[in-house]
């Protein structure tokens, strides 16, 4: 009785069904900021603060423009602190306001990664 398992089986080469979606995987260290910048993205609240200081006409926001998201002052501050050290946002000091801007570089990998 032969076994059926054991018979030579022809090899049939093996062809990828489409392209590569990207040109090569992420180093580790790319890998960890897009981490970071996903993670400061997760929140709720500060994906809206950041789509508000993106969506801002003049291309920048006062916190005074962009602070009514439902909570305080100082939370808002801490979320935005958060984006800004994700690389997300830059910030400048005008007198008692600090306005906010999206840091380019940072859209720019995002938007690569999105773009799969």
């Amino acid at each position: 009785m032969s076994n059926p398992r054991s018979a030579s089986t022809p090899t049939v080469a093996s062809t990828p069904c489409c392209e590569p979606l990207v040109s090569s995987a992420l180093s580790e260290r790319d890998a960890e900021h897009m981490a970071t910048i996903f993670k400061a993205l997760a929140d709720p609240i500060r994906l809206q603060l950041f789509s508000r200081v993106a969506s801002h006409p003049d291309g920048e926001a006062c916190v005074c423009d962009i602070s009514d998201v439902g909570v305080s002052q100082p939370t808002v501050s801490h979320h935005l602190k958060k984006l800004r050290e994700a690389g997300l946002l830059t910030s400048e000091r005008r007198g008692t306001w600090i306005y906010y801007r999206i840091a380019p570089a940072s859209m720019a990998s995002l938007s690569a990664l999105l773009a799969l």
